[in-house]
């Protein structure tokens, strides 16, 4: 049996207003630590109506916008611990 070490809660929640839609992530780390991020997606006016792909592209922008911020976080945490530059990468 697998034993969980750790959870994080993450949410995404979506903002259409016409072409535009607006995703907005939430990670909750379990210090209590919440780190959110936005992303954007504007539709083309030739492009088809397909509301899920604007918020794929909303999505994907505010994730990766979340994972740049863990990364500076476990930076600083390698920094504080080793006394030297840590440069993870994505």
């Amino acid at each position: 049996m697998q034993q969980t070490i750790a959870g994080w809660h993450s949410e995404v929640t979506f903002h259409e207003a016409g072409a535009k839609t607006r995703a907005t992530a939430l990670l909750r780390l379990p210090d209590g630590t919440e780190l959110r991020a936005h992303g954007h997606a504007s539709k083309h006016p030739n492009d088809p109506v397909q509301t899920r792909v604007g918020e794929e592209l909303a999505a994907a922008r505010a994730l990766n916008d979340l994972a740049r911020q863990l990364l500076a976080r476990a930076s600083e945490h390698i920094e504080s611990a080793t006394h030297s530059p840590a440069h993870p990468a994505l």
